[in-house]
């Protein structure tokens, strides 16, 4: 592997109005690829109707879009490093457009299964081009909540699809509907390509990593105890948000809980307003204590298991108070597994940033995917009746899978977390100390800007 790093002239300011232009930019594809993502979650319904579909196979068109996303990370990654943020954000765009525009016409499940498949391609370009526009715009001081507020206003996008999407798809129909909502994408490649920058730099950091140097770039980076830690982070926080946002979570609250379909809309709006006020806590939590980052994740992840086993002991419906309690706790979820991303940059150099951010990222959707293909298949074996069948003793057993994810996860976050300061003690000797006093630590390779 051939690694060619640009001469490092600075020619624009980190941090100031530049740097947040070029990130609002990019948060706005970052807010759409979420709407995208969570188009179907309000659509569910309608989608099993218009494809005339089983709970497993309206599973599998979000598992196949978030199978694809998660393939893609590395790759991406790797593409990530050579090429820079503003062309990978392009080429997710004209893919989410396309995957969006297509979904709009198709009429049979196979061809809208293709179109949800080009949408996840196009989505697992954006969220690691933001994060990267992050760690090289800011000061160090500042990415850990920069990095919180790219993950929770993103999700304003998942408000989006509650809410106005439902209204589109009463008003104009499915194909108007979707088709309005792909042309977007237009009007944001336009306003990347006149804003968006690659670095501060006159020359941003590439890697120019050839075919057969491929494995061995990803087994180095994967080798990286910090690079684990963060991918068990996000995959122990992050699936049971995407789960009941994306697919599960509607469905479970109508006819599982009782909930009306305007009020589990509702629901999952506010959520998304959970979401973004847990993460201004979160994001300080995590600048305050870096060593104990982990330990934040777990605790967030014990709340979460609390709630919902709360609500699926019980063989009634749950008072709505304490489902709407163990939504805001599952919601907290997304905040919590940006740290992973954090984590991953403590131990990164920076021309390496992508690729370990794009292994990180497979962590949650992984889980996500598997979770959800899981409570199809359970939901099935319970009652092969379709959707209209299901009740709240299926939904109790199908929902609870999401614990043998959840053990996993901290299990193997407790495991690499003494690893990875096991590394830093021997590696990078005051890392830890520093950590613990409360002070961010950079790694070298990423210089000391902001510190």
């Amino acid at each position: 592997m051939s690694e060619l790093i640009g001469a490092r002239e600075q020619v624009h300011d980190i941090g100031r109005r530049r740097a947040w232009a070029i990130w609002l930019v990019a948060l706005a594809v970052y807010v759409l690829a979420v709407f995208h993502r969570s188009s179907l979650g309000v659509a569910g319904l309608l989608a099993a109707e218009r494809f005339d579909v089983t709970a497993t196979q309206l599973s599998f068109f979000t598992v196949l879009q978030l199978l694809v996303y998660a393939g893609l990370q590395v790759p991406v990654g790797v593409l990530l490093d050579r090429y820079g943020s503003r062309r990978l954000l392009l080429g997710g765009l004209v893919l989410m457009t396309a995957g969006q525009l297509a979904f709009a016409f198709a009429t049979s499940f196979p061809a809208a299964v293709v179109a949800r498949a080009v949408l996840g391609a196009g989505d697992a370009m954006v969220f690691v081009s933001v994060i990267r526009l992050v760690t090289v715009w800011f000061l160090v001081r500042q990415a850990p909540m920069v990095t919180q507020l790219t993950g929770v206003v993103g999700q304003t996008g998942a408000i989006i699809a509650a809410a106005p999407l439902s209204f589109l798809l009463r008003e104009l129909g499915w194909t108007r509907a979707f088709a309005v909502a792909s042309s977007v994408g237009v009007v944001l490649m336009v306003v990347v390509v006149l804003v968006a920058k690659d670095s501060p730099y006159r020359r941003a950091d590439v890697v120019s990593v050839k075919l057969r140097a491929l494995a061995q770039s990803v087994r180095t980076v994967w080798g990286n105890p910090g690079t684990r830690l963060g991918m068990w982070s996000h995959f122990t926080s992050q699936f049971s948000v995407t789960v009941f946002a994306l697919l599960w979570g509607f469905p479970f609250l109508v006819r599982g809980q009782g909930w009306s379909e305007a009020s589990a809309g509702t629901l999952l709006m506010a959520m998304t307003g959970w979401v973004i006020l847990s993460g201004f806590v979160l994001g300080a939590l995590v600048a305050r204590y870096p060593f104990y980052r982990s330990w934040i994740v777990i605790t967030v992840v014990a709340l979460m298991m609390a709630a919902w086993a709360a609500v699926l002991l019980r063989t009634t419906p749950a008072p709505d108070w304490l489902v709407v309690v163990m939504a805001f706790a599952t919601a907290t979820g997304g905040p919590a597994s940006m740290v992973g991303f954090d984590l991953a940059r403590s131990f990164t150099p920076v021309h390496a940033l992508g690729r370990a951010n794009g292994i990180v990222n497979v962590g949650g959707f992984m889980a996500s995917l598997l979770c959800m293909a899981l409570i199809g298949v359970v939901l099935d074996l319970r009652e092969g009746g379709g959707m209209a069948a299901y009740d709240l003793g299926d939904f109790r057993a199908a929902m609870a899978v999401q614990f043998l994810f959840w053990g996993l996860g901290i299990t193997q976050v407790l495991r690499f977390r003494r690893r990875g300061i096991a590394h830093l003690q021997r590696v990078h000797p005051g890392a830890v100390d520093q950590m613990r006093a409360g002070r961010p630590w950079v790694h070298p390779g990423l210089g000391q800007e902001g510190v």
